[in-house]
Order: structure tokens, then sequence, then C-alpha cells
């Protein structure tokens, strides 16, 4: 087997007061009804202590087909927030189904000289999983605008909104490791085992098609890897299916842990229904002797507990915790 180079981590700058942090649409268009959504990410980011700008395709009822814009239109604007020294962090509007469209057309030479933090999970983590392979890039499988900050943050108890808040500030402008992030009760054991490895993952349908690209992961970054993931709608047999092609890939056999994400509106997983998302994921590791930790909160039933691509953390199973080893992002520099 030829190994590959494994790149660097490449962490973003930490931010600071009153950086400017731009919501942009990377994939699907804004409806008209979700207006609102943006407005209240704005004052979310904004307490935070940020400048917010709105990026121009971030526009209600503007559409291409399934998209806010064609992908080299969306390429050509993310490009330039990527080039642009005042813009510090960008962040997804929502997923969709564009990110394949343009992940040939990003610059990535920008990135590597101007390393940013990008939010956004969904569709969004095709451009962590690629953009990771090819420059070491942290990605941000975070909450976005619509269905995140201006969505699942609103409906959520105050105390779980500051204590997102906390941990979202913490991570953007820290240079230090968050440590154990704040488990609740639904996580669940599935396999114990304790392990420390690099988060990779996002939603398991995008890790599936990212790797059948020509930008796909090399297998030995998979090497030791916590591999993290969840799903969004169809059939409980996709999930297996997925988890199968992963199997076959050779991904299973050298990952070190794994961390499952909150299902949604996944058919076949309701109340009762056989086989259950835990059955699932044991059936297609079979033998394979590694923790795994499910019903995790990050995904599509959000609000997202950040998971940053790249990251190492510590994962003991049996006791459901998850640590972050270290930090996202760089210390600043002053001037």
């Amino acid at each position: 087997m030829t190994g590959s180079v494994q790149p660097r981590l490449l962490r973003p700058r930490a931010l600071r007061p009153g950086d400017l942090v731009v919501v942009a649409s990377l994939s699907g268009p804004l409806p008209a009804a979700y207006e609102p959504n943006v407005e209240r990410t704005v004052a979310v980011l904004e307490r935070m202590g940020f400048r917010v700008r709105r990026a121009p395709l971030l526009a209600a009822g503007r559409r291409h087909w399934w998209s806010a814009a064609t992908p080299a239109e969306i390429a050509a604007e993310l490009n330039a927030l990527l080039r642009d020294p005042e813009v510090r962090a960008i962040v997804a509007s929502d997923g969709g189904q564009t990110a394949l469209g343009y992940l040939d057309l990003i610059d990535v030479e920008a990135i590597r000289a101007d390393p940013k933090p990008i939010l956004g999970y969904s569709d969004i983590s095709l451009l962590h999983l690629v953009l990771h392979a090819r420059t070491g890039l942290v990605g941000f499988h975070a909450d976005m605008a619509v269905p995140g900050f201006g969505g699942h943050w609103q409906s959520a108890p105050v105390e779980r909104r500051s204590e997102l808040e906390r941990i979202y500030f913490r991570l953007l402008t820290g240079s230090e490791a968050l440590g154990t992030l704040p488990a609740r009760a639904s996580w669940e054991c599935w396999r114990p085992g304790r392990t420390e490895g690099r988060l990779i993952g996002g939603v398991i349908n995008r890790i599936v098609l990212a790797q059948a690209t020509r930008f796909a992961l090399p297998l030995d970054r998979f090497d030791g890897a916590v591999l993290f993931w969840e799903e969004m709608g169809g059939l409980a047999s996709y999930v297996w299916s997925y988890l199968q092609v992963m199997r076959h890939a050779g991904i299973l056999d050298r990952i070190s842990g794994m961390v499952v994400g909150v299902p949604r509106e996944i058919d076949g997983l309701e109340p009762g229904a056989s086989p259950t998302l835990r059955e699932i994921v044991l059936d297609v590791l079979g033998d394979r002797d590694i923790p795994v930790l499910g019903n995790v909160d990050f995904g599509h039933a959000g609000p997202n507990l950040p998971m940053p691509v790249g990251v190492r953390v510590g994962l003991d199973a049996r006791e459901r915790t998850l640590s972050l080893l270290e930090s996202a992002m760089l210390p600043h520099v002053s001037t």
C-alpha cells in the first residue's frame, strides 16, 4: 500500500471582538419564510461580539434550480470571501445539494494563505472533508444560519442556548482545547472502550460521496481516526448501505472509534421499528472492537455541538464522554 503525505493540520487564527463574520449561501437557496432565521443568526453572532455581513447571494427568493445560484457563482463568491483579509469566518446559511458542483473551483491557495473557519453541516460536510483532504484545514461541522443559530437555537431552553453560545464563542476565539463536551442523557454507549484520534466525518451520505471524488481523503487519513457521522432522511437500509461502502473501502478497519449523531426523519427507525440504529451499526462493524458512542447531539436534529474536523479527541464510550484535546484555532497575532 502506498502511503500519502499527511498535511499538517491547518488551523485558522482565533477571532477577536469586532472581527467580521459573513453569512453566505454555500449551497441551497434562502426561502422567504426563513429570512427571520438569518436575522436571528445575525443577532446571535453580534451578541458574541462579532461584526456580521451577509454575502450578496444570500437574498430571499433568489435561486437557480435547487441552489442559491449556479455552482460557478457560488464558488466565485466563496473565493472572494476566502481572499478578503477582512473576513475572518464564514457561516453557511443552509445545506442543500450544490457543493459537489464546485469542489474543483475552490481557491485552495487562498485557504493555505489565510485559513478561515467555515461553519456548517449537511451538504457543507463535503467542503470540510475535501478542504481537509487538500489543505489540512480544520472544518467546523457546526450550526448554520437557517436550521441552526436562527432555528434550533431559538427553540432550545434558555440554559441550553447560553451553554451553546459559550461553547461556540470559546471555540472561535480561544486557542486552548475545549476539553470535555457537555454530555446529555440521550448519549448511549453502543460498544464500550476508550480511544484518542482525529475527528473525521460529517453527514454519512456526504462522506461516501466525497470518497467517490478525486478529492477523497487518502485511506491512511482514517488510521486511528474517530469517525463521526449523522444522517437525515432516506431509509434505515440506506445507512446500512453507506456503512457497508465504508467497510468495503477499508475505512472501518482503520478507525479507532465512532461517534453517531442523533438521526432525523429516517424511515425504518421509528420507535418500535427494527432494526435500531445501534443494531445497524454493530451489524456492519462485526467483531471490530472499537468504542461506539451513539445519539450524540450533533447533526440535523440540532442544535449542534461543534465537531471540528481534524482536531484530536478523546472518546470513552462506557463513560459517555467526548473531549476535544486540542484547539481548533491558533492564537491571533497582535498588531
